[in-house]
């Protein structure tokens, strides 16, 4: 274990200004706090923030980030509390060591939604100070180096999705390529151990095989730029396993198809020498079309800027050539650490220099926009997710401002990137001075203007034309409060109209009675409860006038009520009607499954859905795999025996294939009528000379009432083939 002078002196490597008397008691604080803690390897717990605050001195990180990491575990795991923090290291450190605690133990939370939470905490502190992420992402890097320790099997995978979902891309998305890289290839040999075994050895073996033509490549490279006169430094790195096997992946090559497992890098004095080294190659070699790339005049998000080509080199060998200078190269392997500023005369950054830091990254301002717009907590994180993941396209405004956007983004992605008023107000687009449709996908170099109007609104459609995290969880959140507007005005309805029944008037009551009953915080809220099916009107009026109710229950009338509920029985939309399902609660949402049209007579399972109640599915649906890593949702649920169905009020879904011919299809038509179904919907999906296919939508009461259309259909020659639609 590391000595407090070692870290000292690590420090002072590259701090001459470092404050030794606060490291050294830091030191000593959390070796004391944690005392016998031990890891699971047996090790001392202390040695975990040792370690972390000895990834950061690589990073020649200020003294606060030092200290921060050797505390970061103390208020969690040990008695030390904020307060005594502040007290003994200054305001800074507790906030930091605030922001960086474990968010009660993020990776241990098998909960989806709580991770999500965390997550959202986690990208408020960091927005606050960058340094925040940096200990983070030191602390789950040396996590993910003690993974093997770790004995239980769910836990190390929860852990590697985690590392490899969240931290890896920010790692990225901050220029820290090294720590990415590591995190990448630890989690995917955890998760992926066979794959990552047979890429290593395929890759060792080709390394082997292959060095001679490396050293041949770096030779006659520094044998050109010496000859042209541009002082360069070359060399050359191996991609990491993860980012093979990706690419594998991506584009289903093998690893020797590969032709930049290595990158070789030219690393020169000044920019526009950068530009004539490009020259210099690509007047040596072949280039290869379409992979030439300038991120140069348009970095990427995380500042990262190089000039990437790929040429025909020695031998015929398909090779990649990175051209950048020291600057560029300190960022591309150090990212936001390599701007760190220091104070000749203090130990740590300015904190307007860590602001403008900051100010640098647009795409956190932009996750924390996501953050403000998302609906629930998953949101947030699936949303993120897209964020992060993806490859970039550079687009430019009519004042030459560029955007970075993830590739396939539409103009509506561009119009929220710009700012979310002209995004919920986008009517149209001119892409380089031509109005073009707002689904088309953008292009690098493109100039975007955005035409809006007041009176505008997102669409239901635009959901499926946006790409981004930010536009989707911006629209999703509009559509959202419009449903529930929608919802409110439903349930008022509603309950008015039940109150009327009874002879009471809706506006002149108070509902606090049935908002304490419903645990309602507003009249809005009890009234979208009810428009979303989750009570009834019946409900409402049974809390608010439970004599009245009692009442009408014993009279005569009693039965006409109830016999509305009868007649029709299907849709939770219906308000007052039931559907004929038992084992849920009175009142529930329901709904119909429209992947599967399930009728009586099928086995069945609820499905619970958040805002819409359970969603009714056959127990063959292929949906329901996409439910089978949350339990919880599942509802028990069976046809009511007792309920009286009558044909047409419940649609099945028909994919059937008729021969060509004239008639075919009023045949179809007068079979289904003959049998007592209708249809209510039909679609042809193809055509040719001798067959048509169509889908067929056809009310009828139960499974065994289609089963015999179905068999009667089959009956005619006209129908090649007839069978229930399962999507």
């Amino acid at each position: 274990m590391m000595l407090k002078t070692e870290l000292v002196e690590k420090v002072r490597a590259y701090d001459p200004s470092v404050d030794e008397e606060a490291l050294n008691r830091a030191y000593e604080f959390a070796m004391n706090a944690h005392g016998e803690q031990t890891r699971a390897s047996g090790d001392p717990y202390f040695s975990h923030p040792l370690e972390v605050a000895a990834i950061l001195t690589n990073y020649h990180l200020d003294t606060a980030s030092i200290i921060t990491a050797l505390l970061h575990d103390t208020i969690e795991d040990t008695e030390a509390t904020s307060a005594e923090i502040a007290q003994l290291f200054g305001e800074e450190v507790a906030q930091l060591v605030d922001g960086v605690t474990k968010l009660t133990r993020l990776e241990l939370q098998s909960d989806r939604a709580k991770q999500a939470e965390n997550f959202r905490k986690l990208l408020l502190a960091m927005s606050k100070d960058i340094r925040v992420l940096l200990v983070k992402l030191a602390d789950r890097l040396h996590n993910m180096r003690t993974l093997n320790h770790v004995s239980n099997e769910e836990r190390r995978h929860r852990i590697a999705h985690e590392t490899m979902d969240i931290y890896a891309p920010l790692a990225e998305r901050i220029g820290m390529h090294d720590i990415k890289d590591e995190l990448e290839d630890r989690a995917f040999r955890e998760l992926y151990p066979d794959e990552s075994d047979s890429i290593s050895r395929r890759f060792e073996f080709m390394r082997t095989e292959g060095d001679s033509v490396v050293e041949a490549v770096l030779v006659e490279l520094r044998s050109v730029f010496k000859a042209s006169g541009i002082p360069a430094d070359i060399g050359g790195r191996e991609k990491s396993p993860y980012s093979i096997w990706r690419k594998m992946q991506r584009t289903q090559s093998s690893v020797e198809q590969l032709s930049d497992i290595i990158a070789f890098r030219v690393v020169v004095p000044s920019v526009p020498q950068c530009y004539q080294a490009l020259g210099v190659v690509h007047g040596r070699y072949q280039v290869v079309p379409g992979r030439f790339k300038d991120y140069i005049s348009t970095p990427k998000p995380n500042g990262y800027r190089t000039l990437h080509t790929s040429v025909i080199g020695l031998a015929d060998h398909r090779i990649e050539i990175q051209i950048r200078t020291q600057e560029m190269h300190d960022v591309a392997e150090r990212g936001v650490a390599a701007h760190w500023v220091y104070k000749e005369t203090g130990s740590g950054p300015a904190s307007s220099a860590v602001r403008e830091e900051n100010m640098q990254y647009r795409w956190l301002q932009e996750l924390l926009e996501i953050l403000e717009n998302a609906v629930a907590p998953e949101d947030f994180l699936a949303h993120t997710r897209l964020e992060m993941f993806s490859d970039q396209v550079f687009c430019f405004s009519p004042k030459g401002e560029i955007y970075s956007l993830p590739r396939g983004s539409t103009s509506i992605d561009f119009a929220y990137a710009v700012h979310t008023d002209i995004g919920d107000k986008c009517v149209g687009s001119k892409i380089n001075g031509r109005n073009m449709p707002l689904r088309t996908a953008l292009q690098n170099g493109d100039q975007v203007e955005v035409l809006t109007s007041k009176n505008q609104t997102p669409s239901p459609d635009w959901e499926k034309l946006v790409v981004t995290g930010k536009a989707k969880s911006r629209i999703r959140r509009v559509l959202r409060e419009q449903e529930m507007r929608q919802y409110v005005d439903l349930g008022r309805s509603i309950v008015g109209k039940a109150f009327d029944r009874f002879g009471e008037s809706l506006e002149s009551t108070s509902l606090d009675t049935s908002l304490r009953e419903f645990h309602a915080g507003s009249s809005e809220d009890l009234f979208a409860m009810v428009g979303q099916g989750v009570y009834t009107g019946r409900d409402v009026t049974r809390v608010m006038f439970p004599d009245k109710v009692d009442e009408r229950r014993l009279s005569k009338s009693t039965g006409s009520i109830f016999s509305l509920r009868r007649k029709k029985p299907l849709l939770a939309s219906d308000g007052e009607h039931a559907i004929p399902i038992s084992g849920l609660t009175p009142g529930s949402a329901v709904q119909m499954a429209k992947c599967c049209y399930p009728l009586p007579g099928d086995r069945i399972v609820g499905i619970m859905t958040t805002g819409k109640g359970v969603t009714i599915h056959t127990i063959d649906c292929m949906t329901l795999e996409a439910f089978t890593d949350s339990p919880e949702r599942w509802v028990e649920v069976a046809w009511d025996p007792n309920a009286d169905i009558t044909a047409g009020e419940l649609v099945s879904r028909l994919n059937v294939t008729l021969t060509n011919e004239p008639g075919s299809l009023a045949d179809l038509a007068a079979t289904i009528a003959g049998a007592k179904g209708n249809i209510s919907n039909l679609k042809f999906t193809n055509r040719t000379s001798d067959f048509f296919d169509m889908v067929v939508d056809i009310e009828v009461a139960d499974a065994k009432h289609l089963s015999a259309i179905m068999t009667m259909l089959r009956g005619h020659k006209s129908v090649s083939s007839i069978e229930r639609a399962r999507s």
